[in-house]
């Protein structure tokens, strides 16, 4: 039987708490998911935050000076040597014409630059750029090039192959024999191929003339002179002599890519070459690598957009795209040449150079340091972490340190970065930031009223 008639307290106060429950997606599973979504956002914040407090200490990390070892060298060289190990040069030279080759040289010339500075790790510094060495030499390491060039395999093969033997001698004591007879056959052959040259400049490939290649090998040279007997001095005389003929007419620097018929310059300066020259232009003449290094100096240093100090691809006033060389252009920056500038200004003298682009390395290399090794960007390219830790330990083995330079970064360098990062930290709060200053602001303004009497 069904009652019907009014109903009661009792019977309203059932019914409402019917109407309350959520059906679907009521209000209480939306409140749940506003509540996870803002637990989500406030650890993101927070991992934002983190992020940008790591990044500022990094940044204010003061760097180590031009003749000091960086703390972490010995942890980047075990990354790198992992790398190598799990094939990482075979996979680089899918990615860069010679990124099989460039990989295991780099690695084995740092290891020399670091054992070095620091006698202590001289026998694994040996053994390690040996093994590079080694690799080098194999059929592997010369298969991108032609035997049947002059010097064998080409300039860019046996200008660096040669540079790392004279550079494991500096390390040795040219206590082996072996190597230092190896050492003397190739320099033979290299300043022999110079002078059958009609151009300073030799073939990395046929047809193909980088001149950044010819100046490892001359470097090459000076480096055997300074171990043992001069005997090339009349050969880099006259390589200097063509080089100076054949300057960029735009820049006044030395020219990216030539002629290999007859030097002339095809392609004018650029930064991914630059930057390598500017390596080893110290070892072979003091006097036109000071020169070359000042208008290098003041036409690729660049502050993009206020943040920099950073090295532009093509000089200013040029535009141009980027290649395989100087990867893909950021505002007109190369970020390889940059990395590769580090190391040249510290065989510059330029100091403060240096210093600020180890600074921006450690920011924006985003590097993770673990108990036995240290990379950068995660890793995920083992070239890169090469040619940095290249870079950080650059010194030079045939010619006396270069005094300082008077030139200077902007005073203020530092400003856009250290305004970024604490935006950056600041960001995920405002907020919250926003709605205390707005309580804030509206307890402040209530009290006189209160204070004085008024009514509300």
């Amino acid at each position: 039987m069904v009652m019907r008639g009014r109903v009661g307290p009792a019977d309203t106060a059932v019914a409402g708490m019917v109407d309350a429950r959520p059906e679907g997606g009521g209000p209480v599973t939306r409140e749940r998911r506003e509540s996870v979504v803002g637990g989500v956002l406030r650890v993101i914040g927070l991992v934002l935050t983190v992020a940008c407090l790591i990044g500022l200490c990094r940044f204010l990390w003061p760097q180590p000076d031009a003749d000091a070892q960086p703390a972490g060298t010995w942890r980047q060289l075990a990354f790198v040597r992992g790398a190598l190990d799990r094939g990482a040069d075979v996979a680089a030279q899918d990615q860069f014409p010679e990124g099989y080759y460039f990989l295991n040289a780099l690695y084995g010339l740092a290891w020399v630059q670091a054992g070095r500075t620091d006698p202590g790790h001289r026998v694994e510094a040996l053994r390690e750029s040996r093994w590079a060495l080694a690799r080098l030499e194999s059929s592997q390491g010369r298969a991108v090039f032609s035997p049947r060039l002059q010097p064998a395999y080409g300039i860019f093969w046996a200008g660096w192959t040669n540079w790392l033997r004279g550079a494991i001698l500096t390390l040795s004591g040219a206590d082996d024999p072996e190597e230092v007879r190896r050492f003397t056959e190739a320099s033979t052959e290299i300043a022999a191929a110079f002078d059958r040259s009609g151009t300073p400049y030799l073939q990395a490939y046929p047809g193909q003339v980088w001149p950044v290649d010819s100046t490892v090998a001359i470097a090459s040279l000076r480096l055997h002179d300074s171990l043992f007997a001069p005997g090339y001095g009349r050969v880099v005389a006259r390589w200097l002599e063509g080089v100076r003929s054949r300057l960029d007419p735009a820049t006044g620097l030395m020219p990216h890519r030539v002629s290999a018929v007859d030097g002339a310059v095809v392609e004018g300066a650029r930064a991914t070459s630059q930057t390598m020259i500017h390596r080893f232009l110290p070892e072979i003449d003091a006097e036109f690598a000071a020169t070359q290094y000042a208008g290098f100096r003041s036409r690729f240093l660049d502050y993009p957009l206020g943040f920099g100090p950073a090295i532009r691809e093509y000089p200013r006033g040029n535009d141009g795209v980027g290649d395989v060389d100087s990867g893909p252009l950021i505002a007109g920056i190369s970020l390889s040449a940059t990395v590769v500038a580090s190391g040249a200004a510290r065989v510059n003298g330029d100091h403060d150079l240096a210093a600020a682009l180890g600074s921006e390395g450690e920011l924006l290399g985003v590097p993770l340091t673990l108990p036995g090794t240290k990379r950068y960007a995660g890793g995920l390219v083992p070239i890169a972490d090469a040619f940095l830790v290249w870079s950080a330990t650059a010194r030079l083995f045939a010619a006396a340190p270069v005094t300082a330079t008077a030139a200077t970064v902007r005073w203020w360098w530092r400003a856009p970065w250290l305004l970024l990062l604490a935006a950056g930290a600041l960001a995920p709060w405002t907020g919250r930031l926003a709605r205390g200053l707005g309580w804030t602001q509206r307890r402040w303004c209530a009290r006189p009223r209160r204070a004085v009497g008024f009514t509300p």
